[in-house]
């Protein structure tokens, strides 16, 4: 490590410390107002406020929630036009607290159940944080505090719609999400896919109802229905490479209301997840495939509509080797871990198609875990003390990736 980088991450974490409880109680401000996607007024209103403190430049609004900012660095040896980017989101979802601390969201049925408070606060402890050591900084650095990451079609595809690329060129991306299954005071990073793509299934089945004394006069729905749910399950294992991971849920069935009666039509939806998109457009032929042509053995119509959801999220190779590098250096190399690959899914993949980057796993669990504290559990309730870690990771992953541009 050269002497340079040894004097910023001390000013780095030195600051950390300095913002720890103002950026705690941030957190908790946010968390007792959760709003949900595309709905974030105030929370975008109390972020605009704390950039323009830090003496950021908010220049363009994008959407009508969310912040778009810029800290310009002033270093002696700035790169000339060097920019790398971080983002946050800053939605809640539609889900009751049930929680006792007393944060606990004042919204009814709305909660900051995913960590985005913690994400957003985190943020702008960075911001604060790089803004007092603004005159190390060789490159400017983008603020993206991104609304609706909960809700498809999310914000970040608008955001990249409404130009944000296009006004911007950033040269790296970098996020981070909890993660309550790793200890606060470790991260995890992956390079490659880490998280999948994630597409709504819609089928609809119809068929001729009828007495259920006499299904043999009846086009049966349900039984066709039945038959289409156990098929989906083949595809996974039959379609996919068992060295590709894949997942197909049928989440809801309706249809018929009574017990002597076969219903004209059936209902189903679920999801596919898939890490590959090869794989992922081969899924949705079969998928079409299989569901059409049992229908039509079986007497009765059945039709498919996909939704197509978040992109599979693949980290850059090179950037998250650079990034791994990086944060080795700050955090100490036991603190630094490889995580496994998720079929959840993340809105950042659509930045990830533009630009380089890395989505960084931050560890926000305790030595002992809580029953429930998992994400989207209304019990969720990330250790506080990863918002230390977070701040630092991110501010020395801004410096790092500005100061090696000059190398590259």
């Amino acid at each position: 490590m050269s002497e340079n980088s040894s004097a910023v991450i001390e000013k780095i974490r030195n600051r950390a410390r300095e913002l720890n409880s103002e950026i705690i109680g941030i957190r908790r401000d946010i968390h007792r107002h959760p709003e949900l996607s595309f709905q974030e007024f105030r929370t975008t209103a109390l972020v605009r406020e704390y950039l323009l403190r830090q003496g950021l430049k908010i220049e363009h609004d994008f959407l009508e929630t969310g912040v778009v900012a810029v800290l310009e660095g002033g270093g002696q040896e700035k790169s000339g036009g060097n920019m790398v980017a971080l983002r946050a989101d800053i939605d809640a979802l539609p889900l009751q607290e049930e929680n006792s601390h007393d944060f606990c969201s004042a919204e009814k049925g709305k909660m900051h159940a995913c960590g985005h408070d913690m994400h957003t606060a985190i943020l702008l402890g960075t911001a604060a944080v790089l803004a007092e050591i603004r005159d190390f900084l060789p490159g400017d650095v983008l603020f993206v505090f991104q609304p609706a990451e909960e809700r498809a079609p999310g914000g970040a595809r608008p955001l990249l719609e409404a130009g944000l690329f296009d006004h911007y060129k950033p040269s790296a991306i970098f996020a981070l999400h909890c993660l309550p299954h790793l200890r606060a005071g470790k991260i995890a990073l992956r390079e490659g896919s880490l998280m999948a793509a994630a597409d709504e299934l819609y089928i609809t089945v119809h068929g001729e109802g009828g007495h259920a004394s006499a299904p043999h006069k009846a086009a049966d729905p349900v039984l066709a229905a039945a038959h289409i749910i156990t098929s989906l399950q083949h595809l996974v294992s039959r379609v996919a490479s068992p060295y590709e991971p894949a997942v197909v849920s049928i989440s809801s069935i309706n249809g018929g209301n009574a017990t002597n009666i076969i219903p004209g039509k059936v209902v189903m939806s679920g999801t596919l997840r898939t890490m590959n998109e090869e794989l992922r457009a081969l899924m949705h032929k079969r998928l079409r495939k299989n569901i059409e042509h049992i229908g039509k053995g079986m007497g009765v119509e059945a039709e498919l509509d996909i939704v197509n959801g978040y992109p599979v999220l693949v980290n850059h190779p090179a950037t998250t080797r650079a990034l791994h590098q990086a944060l080795v250096a700050y955090l100490g190399e036991d603190n630094v871990e490889e995580c496994e690959p998720s079929m959840t899914a993340e809105d950042f993949s659509y930045y990830l198609q533009h630009c380089p980057g890395t989505f960084i796993q931050l560890g926000t669990g305790r030595e002992e875990p809580e029953k429930g504290d998992t994400l989207h559990s209304p019990f969720f309730n990330p250790d506080e003390s990863s918002i230390i870690t977070g701040m630092g990771i991110m501010s020395y992953a801004a410096w790092s990736w500005l100061e090696s541009a000059k190398c590259r």
